[in-house]
């Protein structure tokens, strides 16, 4: 039996006396998208932080191609092959685009080829960074940082790419050229992990979901069973299934 490339066992977090997830589990395979859909407070965000070991499991276990990283850095876990573009952007305001990429190649950055080949893939797919390289990061606009934010994740060739809400604040045209970068992020053999409250548009790229609630996975399946679900239609899509876009065609 093949091995996932990340599993999820019974995974439980706690803030001190908040258990922020309850025995959640999920898995993706390789090649794959799949989204993590939630309220505020699910845990969703949550679940990412501990999959990049920023945060310690209270029960239960992560693997990544088939290693447990209970014990792992999260700087370790970047060189395994796992990266994240965190909710909020976060990119370094007072450093320009180029330092902001330059930073995301940090565990490899004496591979100075191979750095430069990662800066320009990212350039390929956000050719507006490439323009705005010697910007600093804090004048960009909202969608810019979110570039950024993804393009600076890129940059240590991840195996595992972990989005989190990625079309946050952003207006529409914006939101589909982000998920339109998405899926030719997948295309180029990234797998990617989704965290997503535009149902909508999650489900339209993934190839399949779990559903949060308060801590625990309460739903699963392919992209098309959870649209067809009529308690995810009106609690996320509201009230309609998604007719008009179809889901990913491996879903």
């Amino acid at each position: 039996m093949s091995t996932s490339l990340l599993e999820v066992s019974d995974l439980s977090i706690r803030y001190g006396a908040l258990e922020a997830l309850k025995g959640a589990s999920l898995h993706l395979e390789e090649g794959e998208i799949v989204t993590v859909l939630g309220a505020n407070g699910a845990g969703k965000s949550t679940l990412l932080r501990a999959i990049s070991c920023l945060l310690p499991a209270a029960a239960g276990e992560i693997r990544f191609l088939g290693k447990p990283l209970g014990r792992v850095a999260p700087y370790d876990a970047v060189q395994m092959g796992i990266s994240h573009a965190p909710e909020g952007r976060k990119v370094f305001s007072t450093l320009t685009v180029q330092e902001n990429l330059t930073l995301g190649a940090f565990t490899r950055r004496r591979q100075k080829s191979e750095v430069e080949a990662a800066r320009d893939r990212v350039f390929g797919l956000f050719p507006l960074l490439k323009d705005r390289r010697q910007q600093l990061a804090g004048t960009l606009s909202g969608g810019e940082q979110q570039m950024l934010a993804m393009g600076r994740a890129l940059m240590s060739t991840p195996r595992l790419l972990l989005l989190d809400e990625p079309s946050l604040g952003l207006a529409p045209i914006l939101v589909e050229l982000i998920f339109t970068i998405i899926l030719e992020i997948n295309h180029q053999g990234v797998s990617i992990l989704l965290v997503e409250q535009n149902a909508r548009q999650a489900l339209a790229s993934a190839r399949r979901g779990y559903v949060l609630e308060t801590g625990r996975v309460t739903a699963q399946g392919s992209s098309a069973e959870l649209l067809s679900d009529t308690r995810i239609q009106e609690a996320y899509l509201g009230g309609a299934a998604l007719r008009e876009r179809p889901a990913h065609p491996g879903a």
